[in-house]
């Protein structure tokens, strides 16, 4: 019971402060994933968006290096 309410409260705090630096300045692509990995241990609904965030997260990082690798290209 413990276990379970201090995985909420912490993994909940990093969810909500990564989701508030979505539109301030700061690490959000950091600590979402972060909270909704320690979210995971005890909800599947966690799970469910942990997964689609890394699914965001890696077509963003292949979109960056296509990006990237085009510039370098025609210089």
């Amino acid at each position: 019971m413990i276990r379970k309410a201090l995985i909420s409260i912490i993994g909940g705090l990093l969810t909500l402060a990564g989701i508030a630096l979505l539109a301030l300045p700061g690490p959000a692509w950091l600590l979402l994933p972060i909270g909704l990995a320690i979210l995971s241990l005890e909800y599947s609904w966690a799970k469910i968006w942990l997964r689609k965030s890394q699914r965001q997260f890696y077509a963003s990082a292949a979109w960056l290096d296509r990006k990237i690798l085009l510039w370098k290209m025609n210089r």
